[in-house]
């Protein structure tokens, strides 16, 4: 028998799959907007989206076992451990001639913003559902 997974891994999933849902698009968007560099920072911000999620997801896992203050206190300092994470991999990637910190920076914020709100509508926040909302049997 397998271990429940937690719903906040869960939505973590999710919103992984959607990002890759449209990174080709993305990608390929800032290769025609801003070259090769550009569609290369564009992956890289992609990748640091859907590893900011994960990461959160992973955090609050863990905290929920431990009590609502910690979950509160987790959260918190985990937005601002990852925050202070990201704007240290910007600063060290702007160092680089071949990263276009523009399309790195846009799709950074873009992505994360997009997704989330995109995740708004599969999120349930009932007691008979939590997490996510059930999949509709086809």
């Amino acid at each position: 028998m397998t271990a429940p997974v937690a719903d906040e891994t869960r939505i973590a999933a999710d919103l992984a799959r959607k990002a890759a849902l449209v990174s080709p698009v993305i990608v390929a968007a800032a290769g025609v907007v801003r070259g090769v560099d550009g569609a290369i920072s564009a992956a890289i911000a992609l990748v640091i989206v859907a590893a900011n999620f994960w990461a959160s997801a992973a955090l609050i896992a863990r905290a929920a076992r431990l009590g609502p203050t910690v979950i509160a206190a987790a959260v918190l300092a985990g937005y601002l451990v990852r925050l202070a994470a990201i704007v240290a991999i910007v600063l060290a990637l702007n160092a680089l001639s071949w990263v276009d910190t523009p399309t790195l920076v846009v799709v950074l914020a873009v992505t994360h913003l997009a997704v989330l709100f995109w995740e708004m509508r599969s999120v349930s926040l009932t007691a008979a559902y939590p997490g996510l909302h059930p999949r509709k049997e086809s």
